[in-house]
């Protein structure tokens, strides 16, 4: 996405054009899964042809400033009937002149997950499930292949002959995710994250399918949240509660980092293996990392581009 193509859209790009919508979803809770995809078929034709600015221009109506304002105001009521927290959601936009991108030093992560723990807690994430999106996988040295790693490992860490690696959303350039959502619900901002609008997002799941990192995370069911363990300070396309039947991800806590601070995942980490920062700026430490390091990518024979980078000492 262009950044001429960022700066038509709508801030808070929810739809207000909820007949259409509504249809769309409605036929994915009715039709069988093979039926829906044919049904859908010349929307998600429309979405490929399009860019996100003309798909919106023709589907749906933009949001005054009013009307983006009483959308905040009824998530945040939504938010105190359903779950009995007082919360603020912002609308946090890109900062301008900033790429984000992320790295992890292998050889200093020990497996110890404190980083999941702090995304479940940062996110809002349902209790019950204990969801969180960073994975860790367990893995045997000497590999990068994912599907030899395991996530469910207990016991001591870092074992002798294994090495831990985390995973989550990748941000890439070219996200499978977003080309095949046929409402685009789900797009790439100027500063490189890959967002939701889960108010959109139909719950159709192409997107969860088409990523090779396994980073999408569906919600089957109404998320649990204690009221004394909500978040209260979010962000609309970051770690509001999100509603049952639509697809979530990381987005590098974009309620904490487009505010200048770092993503609750790296200052959870008690090694110093996570390091963040804007690409662009040429001081940083990240940028440090990516020109002296050498730096690997998870699946590059995909071309998907991914803006995370793992490297050893």
């Amino acid at each position: 996405m262009t950044t001429t193509e960022n700066a038509r859209k709508p801030s808070l790009p929810i739809v207000e054009n909820f007949t259409r919508r509504a249809a769309v979803k409605g036929g994915f809770a009715t039709l069988g899964a093979a039926a829906f995809v044919a049904a859908v078929s010349p929307l998600r034709q429309a979405a490929e042809d399009k860019s996100a600015a003309e798909f919106m221009q023709q589907h749906y109506t933009e949001l005054s400033p009013q009307q983006k304002a009483d959308v905040i105001a009824r998530l945040e009521a939504e938010a105190k009937e359903n779950y009995g927290a007082d919360v603020t959601i912002a609308d946090d936009r890109p900062i301008p002149g900033t790429k984000f991108v992320y790295a992890i030093n292998l050889s200093v992560c020990n497996g110890n997950g404190k980083c999941v723990e702090a995304c479940h807690k940062e996110n809002n994430h349902d209790r019950d499930t204990n969801q969180s999106y960073i994975r860790v996988l367990e893995m045997p040295k000497g590999t990068m292949d994912m599907e030899k790693g395991n996530t469910t490992y207990t016991g001591a860490v870092p074992q002798d002959d294994k090495f831990y690696l985390p995973v989550q959303c990748q941000q890439c350039d070219e996200p499978p995710c977003v080309d095949v959502c046929p409402v685009k619900a789900t797009w790439k901002e100027e500063d490189g994250i890959v967002v939701v609008d889960y108010n959109w997002c139909i719950g159709c799941r192409y997107c969860e399918a088409a990523c090779p990192y396994h980073a999408r995370r569906f919600n089957w069911k109404k998320p649990e949240v204690p009221a004394d363990e909500v978040n209260p300070d979010q962000s609309y396309l970051s770690n509001r509660i999100r509603p049952v039947g639509v697809v979530e991800k990381c987005t590098y806590c974009l309620h904490r980092t487009r505010r200048g601070k770092l993503p609750a995942c790296l200052e959870a980490c008690p090694t110093g293996a996570r390091v963040f920062g804007n690409i662009l700026d040429k001081d940083s430490n990240i940028r440090w990392i990516l020109e002296n390091k050498r730096v690997y990518i998870l699946k590059e024979e995909l071309g998907t581009k991914p803006a995370f980078f793992y490297y050893f000492d």
